[in-house]
């Protein structure tokens, strides 16, 4: 008896589970975010408080964040055939992928500001895809691809009169059927080559037309994709060679006689980040398609689609970043080291304010260009702006993710490389959108491309930075050092990365100091403006009220009171 006591001893449960943090979910993603109600307020977007405020609470439910994890650890799977041999080229998802994907139309993120126009509505679907990328990111693809081809397709009236109904409603279809039996399609885009890449104009696949051809006329394209967005989508915006030049075509995943349309996968490409989305390498062989405007005009055609993708990215990255600080502050609100909660440490509190200073800082910047995309058509300085804007904003925000995404992970220690956490997605997701839709060095000679043919676009974005002027002698001094920097115009190709960077942060620090949060702009000034700042996240300089600005980052969890 004595002895099986003494067994029983050793058997007994070995420790109680202290000192760890519970998992952020069973929140508002809205409300506990105060930098964003903020600058959907300021931004002209407050008509939709209701609506993002019950967004908020389904973003933070913990049903909700499990369908993220589960769509990740359920990749995508190609059948090129069928039980009997057919070819049906199918991309299969797991249910959590397409439950996903009917909240993202459902919620109309995919086509609010065509289908409602009018003050706010792109600030408001902005703010609700950066909730909505929070809980998981690779569908947001797709959803982007349908947000963003309707300006390039509304270059086509007899198209765009009949695809775009299908396009914008809110219903999710994702049947591998013929589009015209849907209620709602999504959309892909096709551009580049093995050969070319970014470099588009090197493209060889062939359009030929099946008539007179012209716009809105059938052709029929033969060549290769090497990266196609979405291929499991109902139809595709793809570049192809004509007589006459690269063009702009619209090609459906089925012909209208409800045969399949020889759009052929290949492989579906095996990414670090974003896998729950798919992205494949396809052939054309003979695939039906419609002439978007004219021949020969295809690139100008499709930039004005890949401007709103580049958007996207910024919003991708900045969303990304509130993820992880939200993460973070909530894990170090919990966790205690050396008798201290970390979240109460001076050297913590230097990390964890600075990441989130350069989560709002971007935020900042995403929402003022979702402002300029509402005034877009009406307002010529608005146009102008978001001309360089998104090109500064795509290279500075995205190059920005990484490195933050990393600096996050430490803030969590050695749980945060666990699949079980939503960091090592972060930070496998956050190079996507810096390489997507133009790595840095197209958005850098982007940037001097516009200054260069379109002069009036920076002028646009240096009156836009000056409105922060007067407020703090940091970021007056850096403005001028900015406008030096374009008196040069020497070997401007070889420094254009250092003169973005400059004004991206220009920008942000503006934007800062013009909401009126002085401890956030005095934060963001003081370390990345002046010469006391360094290039490590954690080395804020002294007089920066760090607990303040963390305090301000922590999401409220009502339940973990």
């Amino acid at each position: 008896m004595e002895h099986n006591s003494q067994a029983n001893v050793f058997n007994a449960t070995t420790h109680e589970v202290e000192n760890q943090s519970y998992a952020l979910e069973n929140y508002n993603a809205y409300t506990s975010d105060v930098a964003l109600m903020e600058a959907v307020q300021r931004e002209g977007g407050g008509w939709a408080q209701d609506d993002l405020v019950a967004f908020g609470a389904e973003c933070g439910d913990s049903e909700r964040i499990k369908l993220g994890f589960q769509a990740n650890a359920n990749k995508p799977v190609f059948r090129p055939h069928d039980h009997y041999g057919r070819r049906v080229d199918q991309i299969d998802f797991h249910p959590s992928y397409h439950e996903l994907m009917n909240v993202y139309r459902t919620q109309n993120i995919h086509a609010l500001p065509w289908t409602n126009p009018g003050a706010g509505a792109h600030v408001v679907r902005t703010a609700k895809a950066y909730l909505n990328c929070q809980v998981e990111a690779g569908h947001g693809c797709p959803g982007t691809m349908v947000f963003a081809c309707v300006p390039a397709l509304k270059n086509q009236p007899n198209l765009a009169e009949k695809w775009l109904p299908l396009i914008t409603n809110s219903h999710y279809d994702p049947r591998n059927i013929p589009a015209h039996l849907k209620k709602g399609i999504t959309v892909g885009m096709a551009m580049t080559e093995k050969q070319g890449g970014t470099d588009v104009r090197a493209n060889t696949t062939r359009a030929y037309p099946v008539g007179a051809g012209g716009p809105g006329e059938e052709y029929e394209l033969v060549g290769h994709k090497y990266f196609v967005s979405a291929p499991m989508a109902d139809v595709f915006l793809v570049l192809a060679k004509t007589d006459s030049g690269i063009s702009c075509f619209l090609v459906p995943r089925w012909r209208p006689d409800g045969t399949k349309n020889p759009i052929q996968v290949q492989q579906l490409k095996d990414k670090m980040g974003n896998v729950s989305n798919a992205s494949s390498e396809t052939e054309l062989r003979g695939a039906l398609g419609w002439l978007i405007g004219e021949e020969g005009k295809g690139i100008k055609t499709i930039l004005e689609m890949v401007s709103l993708t580049r958007f996207d990215c910024m919003l991708g990255s900045s969303s990304g970043m509130r993820a992880a600080v939200a993460n973070i502050t909530h894990h170090c609100a919990q966790r205690k080291a050396f008798g201290k909660k970390l979240v109460d440490q001076p050297l913590m509190q230097n990390v964890l304010a600075d990441l989130a200073i350069e989560s709002e800082a971007s935020l900042a910047f995403t929402m003022r260009m979702a402002r300029a995309l509402d005034n877009a058509g009406t307002d010529s300085h608005e146009d102008n702006f978001m001309r360089m804007g998104t090109a500064v904003g795509k290279y500075w925000i995205c190059k920005r993710a990484p490195g933050h995404a990393y600096e996050a992970m430490e803030c969590i220690g050695g749980s945060a490389v666990m699949e079980t956490s939503i960091m090592p997605r972060l930070y496998r997701e956050a190079p996507v959108n810096a390489i997507w839709e133009g790595c840095g060095n197209v958005q850098a000679l982007d940037v001097l491309r516009a200054m260069h043919k379109e002069p009036e676009s920076l002028h646009a974005f240096l009156s836009e930075v000056k409105k922060g002027k007067g407020a703090h002698k940091g970021f007056d001094q850096f403005v001028l050092g900015l406008e030096n920097e374009f008196s040069n115009v020497n070997d401007m190709e070889y420094r254009a990365r250092q003169i973005v960077e400059k004004m991206g942060v220009a920008i942000q620090g503006s934007l800062l100091i013009q909401s009126d949060n002085q401890l956030i702009a005095e934060g963001f000034c003081e370390s990345r403006l002046s010469e006391k700042g360094f290039a490590m996240y954690g080395t804020m300089p002294k007089g920066i009220d760090c607990k303040a600005i963390v305090d301000r980052a922590t999401p409220n969890v009502d339940w973990l009171a």
